[in-house]
Formats: C-alpha cells, structure tokens, sequence
C-alpha cells in the first residue's frame, strides 16, 4: 500500500507541520505533486500530495476557498504550503479553507526542499513494495510446505494467510475440506456458479461481491478436466501479493488432485513432457544425462491439438495435456499421419526444434492449431503460415483475439483516444514524458487516461507478459482495420 500522510509527518528530517485535517492522516499518498497553478486540478488524478510556494500570489492572493474547495474535490491526499518562499506564514484563509472542507494541510518549513518530500514517498513507496513481495515469497513457501501433507493443509493456511475462509469443492460441487469448518455450509450457494464454470471451460473464473463480501471461485484442472474448484471469502478485493498467492495455491491443488487421479507411470510420463514444453526442466544440466538418452533425438517436433485421439502413440513419441490442449513431442521426421492419428484434429505442428528451444516450438504449434482452426484444416504446420510473430494480423484468429484483448477499450466512447494513449505509453516503454510529447499532450493527460485504462482493462500492466500481448493486439488491430 502506498505510505500515509502520517509516515511523512513522522519523518522528523522533513519538519513537516500539519495545520488542518489530522484526522486525514492516514490517507494514502500515491505521488508528489508540484504546481503553482490557480487551478491545478485538470492535471491531478486523486491521491497526489499537493506541493506549492505560492509563488503566483506574490502580487495578488486568489480566491484561496474556491482553490481549497476543488482540490478537495478532486480527492488529493493533502496539500503542503511552503512557508519563507513567497509568504512568511501561510494565510489564514487558506487554513480556514482547507479546515472547512475536510483537507490535509500541511506547512513546509524553508528548509525543506520539495524534492526531499517527493524521494521519501518514493523511498516509502519501495520499501513497501520489497516488503510487499518478501511476505508474498514466505507465504507462498509456507503454501508449498503445507502441499507436502496434503490439500486440506494448503487450504487452511491458505484462510489462516489470508484472513479469509476457503472451500475445497470436488468436481460435482460437493465439500471436500472447508477452513473454517463452517465455511462448508457455503458451498450449496455456489451451485450455480460452479454450473456457469462448467460450461466455460477451465481458464475461467467466477468474482461476487454481496453484502460486503468479496468471493472468487476457480476451477482446479490439469489439461480439460476439471477436478475440483477452489472458493475464497474476504472483505474486500484481494490485493496483487494476496492474489498470487490463490494462483499458486490453485495450481498446488491442480497438481494435487491430478496426482491422486492418476496412474503413477503416466503421471511421470506427462509431468516429464510438461516441464520440458514449459522450461520447468533443463536438460543441459548434468544431472539430465541419462534422462536424454531416453528421450526422442533432437530435432523434434511439438504438435497441438483440442484433445487426444484413439490411438496410442508410439515408441518414442510423448503425450501429455496442458493449459487445456493436447501435446505432443516428437522425433522431427515423424508422419503427419502417425501425428493425426494420436491426436484428434485440427492439429498444429512445429517447426524442427532443439530442446534448447521448445518454448518456441510450444507457441509455433499453437499458432498453427488456431490457424487449422480457422481454416477447417486437419492438420497445419507452422511453416505454412505468415512469417514473423505479427504474422498473425493477415490471419481471422489474430484479428478476434486482438479484438477481445482490447473490447474493453474499445467500447467506451473515447475509444480512439484510450488505444492511441496506451499504445503511446507501450511505445515509450512506460516513460510518461516521451509517451505524452508523441501524443502532443501534457503528461498528467496521459497519466489521468493511463488511470482510467487501468480500470478498464482486466490484466495488470506492470506483468510484462500482458504488455507484451497489448502490444501485438495493438498492432494486429491497427493492421486489420
């Protein structure tokens, strides 16, 4: 969480007095900002600490209420008020002002450079961020401790972390392990939610808020099928560390799940091919020799398919599902034939890969398959497609995707500015001067619309996998409309 007006005050260094507003001390601060503008507020977005000398009102002190009333409007964390600059001490209307309406004032002495309040939010800011993670880290250890003993244990200190109640549901809906105890009576008002989930396949999840209440459900498969949901209970949204550590105890509880659904010798078969398709496995460690010998001779081939067909692969040849596809790994020169009769069509198949290289040869296979898809192909090699990773824009399922990636944007009025602004600020690698002087505007405009697109947009900008897939979507929109 960003630091508190409070944290600054306590920051002796800083000497800074506050007038007004102590009850509003525990208001976040999300940034500095300094302005000696009569009207600052178009170039605010809430939250800011507000920074003046009053410069301006050297000759001529403006209508100080009518100042106070809009940044208080506008929901800035507070205001500080440089004294010895311009004024030697701040004007009483302005501490009448920010009294009435409910505003933080904050006196800066002389002393006090600006830029030392703007470096120890910033300092604030990090220090909570490491911190932030440190916990995360400690937490998700502690989960994968508690996998050891089984599910019910990731469950509890799954609640006990979270501060939350947590539901292990089987794949029918029924209870399986509930912390507390009670929490087990909330799975027959999940009924309904659990028959959405079904239909929607397994990368879906369901978000309610009632009464006050916040409550997610996902599912917990490996591949397509669902083995179980996972239902979490708190007061309010989860934050970033807190959401990270349900994903990992989703996955803990997939893997669980699997594991005691299956046969031992193909578990090992399809977790060896898996953690070789996702980089989970390094087979130029020393350690991997043998397990090289078995293993098909380089290059190889991965092909991805909707689901597995009836016959069994053969010798040399591994098998395995994954993020809800069928995959398969390969000696190179392998027959399209034997491929399709292993896996059910439409099928997509790679190029020649080394095993150095199979993530790669993962998302090659995958853009085939969606080719094949679209094109009512049996069977589609990745050669065969548009070169370069934007050969996707020539083809029906980049344009759908790229559409469904940016439909949030795109369906609210100022559409065209939303997409111009975020492709600005991708362009410019996150830097807000060189992002708003290509776009001709001042940069709190593009922070303010930054905000906004935020709020729209599902993913997290700060994970650079979904920058990286705003970006082709981006492009692959501009080239198809």
């Amino acid at each position: 969480m960003p630091p508190t007006l409070g944290a600054l005050v306590r920051a002796q260094r800083l000497r800074l007095n506050p007038l007004t507003g102590q009850e509003g001390l525990d208001r976040q601060v999300e940034w500095v900002a300094v302005s000696e503008l009569e009207d600052p507020t178009p170039y605010l977005a809430g939250g800011e600490l507000l920074l003046t000398t009053g410069v301006r009102w050297a000759t001529g002190v403006p209508d100080l209420r009518d100042y106070t009333r809009r940044l208080a409007e506008r929901r800035i964390a507070g205001l500080g008020f440089a004294v010895g600059v311009v004024l030697d001490e701040t004007p009483a209307e302005l501490r009448g002002a920010a009294a009435e309406f409910g505003l933080t004032l904050l006196e800066v002495p002389r002393e006090t450079p600006f830029i030392a309040i703007g470096k120890e939010v910033s300092r604030l800011l990090a220090k909570e961020e490491y911190e932030g993670l440190s916990r995360a880290f400690a937490a998700q250890r502690d989960l994968t401790r508690a996998a050891l003993t089984g599910a019910p244990a990731i469950v509890d200190r799954l609640a006990r972390d979270l501060g939350a109640w947590v539901l292990l549901l089987s794949a029918d809906g029924t209870a399986r392990h509930a912390s507390p105890d009670g929490a087990a009576a909330r799975a027959a008002g999940l009924a309904d939610e659990l028959d959405r989930l079904r239909e929607a396949g397994t990368r879906a999840s369901v978000s309610l808020t009632s009464g006050g209440e916040h409550v997610s459900v996902q599912p917990l498969s490996i591949g397509r099928r669902v083995r179980g949901f996972l239902a979490v209970g708190t007061g309010g949204r989860l934050g970033s560390d807190e959401r990270t550590l349900v994903n990992a105890a989703v996955s803990l509880l997939s893997l669980e799940l699997e594991r005691t659904a299956h046969d031992g010798t193909a578990r090992v078969r399809e977790g060896l091919l898996a953690a070789l398709l996702t980089g989970a496995l390094d087979l130029l460690h020393p350690g991997a020799e043998r397990l090289r010998e078995v293993l098909p001779a380089e290059p190889v081939v991965v092909a991805a398919a909707e689901g597995t067909g009836p016959a069994q692969p053969p010798e040399g040849v591994l098998v395995t599902e994954h993020g809800g596809r069928a995959l398969l790994l390969a000696p190179a020169g392998t027959d399209a034939g034997v491929i399709g009769e292993v896996l059910e069509g439409p099928v997509g198949v790679s190029d020649p890969s080394p095993y150095a290289e199979l993530s790669a040869a993962l998302s090659q296979a995958g853009r085939a398959l969606e080719a094949a898809r679209d094109a009512g192909e049996d069977l589609v090699r990745v050669g065969d497609l548009p070169g370069g990773l934007l050969g996707l824009a020539d083809t029906p399922a980049g344009a759908r995707m790229a559409g469904d990636l940016l439909a949030p944007l795109m369906r609210q009025r100022t559409s065209a500015e939303l997409l111009a602004s975020l492709h600005a600020y991708l362009a410019a690698s996150g830097r807000w001067d060189a992002a708003a002087e290509s776009l001709g505007v001042h940069r709190h405009t593009l922070r303010y619309r930054m905000r906004r697109i935020r709020d729209l947009l599902p993913g997290d900008l700060d994970d650079p996998d979904y920058r990286a897939e705003l970006w082709i979507a981006l492009r692959v929109h501009g080239a198809t409309t």
